[in-house]
């Protein structure tokens, strides 16, 4: 991975990279943030939302300062491959934000024209983890959190692959994409018509089928309550009603007059790093 810039951040170091990527076929960016001293250390990764590069958690969530405290890496990768040249039958865009570049939802497409570059979960799970454990002083232990479509993918992520993390947690997660708009427009265009294998990509309905049984003590879910997105588009009630049927501990702290916004991730993600962390140092 290249070195794009450099900063000094709450006596560690951040630093925003960039690497050509084997699963997507295109370069990929993201910060990762070292606290101070010499390791190794655990690691959160951190999944932006809709229309978010690498830079909106780095620069907006103020997240360092709880990550040199408890002596955090965290990863931030971009939210979906870019450029010009991403072509199958045709280029691999959109021109609405809630799809195509900058809205991979951290799923591997199978349908045209996204199969050859959008295989976000196969990058995340597989690529970005084997690099940060190679060129960083990591325990090679880590939990995974996000935002929106990432606060999604760190659900289902969580919940598809367990033995990879010792926790997850989400800021007002698509709770259930296959029950509201923003998930089904995706999932048509990166997995197609067919709904058969939508289930698999489903946060709620995974935690319904067992999927964080024996593997996930508690799973943490911040959700403002003036988010204009709760009612058509998060319903975090879905993850509820599966963490009450399979036994699943879910804290769902909804939080009076905080909206979609990093003001309000801002607000308590040094509650979310300390979660982590005391799963991650077990």
């Amino acid at each position: 991975m290249h070195t794009t810039k450099t900063h000094a951040v709450h006596g560690g170091t951040l630093r925003y990279l960039k690497h050509d990527s084997v699963s997507t076929g295109t370069p990929m960016t993201l910060s990762v943030y070292v606290p101070p001293g010499e390791g190794p250390f655990p690691v959160l990764i951190w999944l932006s939302g809709l229309t978010c590069t690498e830079d909106n958690f780095t620069t907006k969530a103020g997240a360092y300062g709880a990550a040199a405290e408890h002596g955090v890496i965290i990863v931030a990768p971009d939210t979906s491959p870019r450029g010009p040249d991403l072509k199958g039958e045709a280029v691999a865009d959109d021109p609405a934000y809630d799809l195509g570049q900058g809205a991979g939802f951290y799923v591997d497409a199978t349908q045209a024209p996204w199969v050859p570059h959008f295989r976000m979960e196969t990058y995340v799970v597989d690529e970005l983890i084997a690099l940060i454990d190679a060129e960083f002083p990591t325990t090679r232990t880590r939990s995974i959190s996000g935002h929106s479509m990432g606060g999604h993918g760190a659900l289902t992520l969580a919940l598809r692959h367990p033995a990879l993390f010792r926790s997850v947690s989400a800021f007002a997660p698509i709770a259930s994409p296959t029950r509201c708009a923003w998930g089904e427009k995706a999932f048509t265009a990166y997995l197609g018509e067919d709904r058969t294998g939508w289930a698999n990509h489903d946060a709620a309905l995974l935690i319904e089928a067992g999927a964080a049984r024996g593997h996930f003590d508690d799973i943490l879910i911040d959700q403002g309550d003036a988010d204009t997105f709760l009612i058509e588009q998060l319903k975090p009630e879905q993850l509820i009603a599966a963490g009450e049927a399979t036994g699943q501990a879910i804290t769902l702290r909804m939080q009076p007059g905080y909206d979609h916004s990093y003001f309000f991730m801002a607000s308590f993600i040094a509650d979310h790093v300390a979660f982590h962390a005391e799963r991650l140092k077990r």
